[in-house]
Formats: structure tokens, C-alpha cells, sequence
């Protein structure tokens, strides 16, 4: 938050992926990383499901509901390997899906398309 300070005074645009976002604005308003990691991998994951009941996925309303519940000991289990993880083991080594990730938030039409 300190790179912008002094930016009411100046045109200052800032583009951070979603993630990142969240990230800030939970350390912003004191969200501890135990309840912040958990609930941005249930949302990710939801937006996800929904994505798919909107689609040709032959689920419904119900059966989504269902998915998301049953993702939850999955959700447990990432974010306490996150919570206990260094920034050394946050990596990936899929460079094009990182970069095309990075573009997502600024697409014109998001679903499916990142």
C-alpha cells in the first residue's frame, strides 16, 4: 500500500490478477490467512461449479450444491498446505497457463475463455 501513497494526486492505474486483489484487501481489513485461504478456494471453487450448471454440464441446482460440499475436505486439506508452505514451494512450472491466467480479469468475455 505504501508504492501508493501520494496517488489522489496523480493518475495512478494499478492492475493486479484477482487473487492478488483479494490478498490485498484481506491484509488491508486484518482477515487472517486461515480464514482468508479457505474462503477464496471455496469461492474459486463455486464459481467454478456454477460455471458448469450453466453450461451443457447436466447438473442442477441441487447436484451443484452437492459438488461444493463435497470439495470441502479438499478446500481443508489445500489451504493448510498453503498456510504451512514457504514462497519457495508456491510455484508452478506451467509458464503459458500462468501468463494467460494473468490476462483473465482483463478479458472482455471471462467464462471459458481463460
Amino acid at each position: 500500500m505504501e508504492a501508493l501513497k501520494g496517488a489522489e494526486s496523480a493518475t495512478c492505474i494499478v492492475t493486479w490478477s484477482y487473487c492478488v486483489a483479494v490478498g490485498i484487501h484481506c491484509a488491508a481489513h486484518g482477515v487472517d490467512r486461515a480464514q482468508a485461504i479457505p474462503a477464496y478456494l471455496h469461492a474459486f471453487a463455486a464459481n467454478l461449479v456454477s460455471a458448469a450448471v450453466r453450461a451443457a454440464v447436466p447438473l442442477g441446482q441441487s447436484d451443484g450444491q452437492r459438488v461444493i460440499a463435497g470439495l470441502e475436505p479438499v478446500i481443508s486439506e489445500v489451504s493448510a498446505d498453503a498456510l504451512s508452505a514457504s514462497l519457495d514451494d508456491l510455484d508452478s512450472a506451467s509458464f503459458a497457463a500462468d501468463i494467460a491466467s494473468q490476462l483473465h480479469e482483463t478479458q472482455y468475455t471471462r467464462l471459458f475463455r481463460s
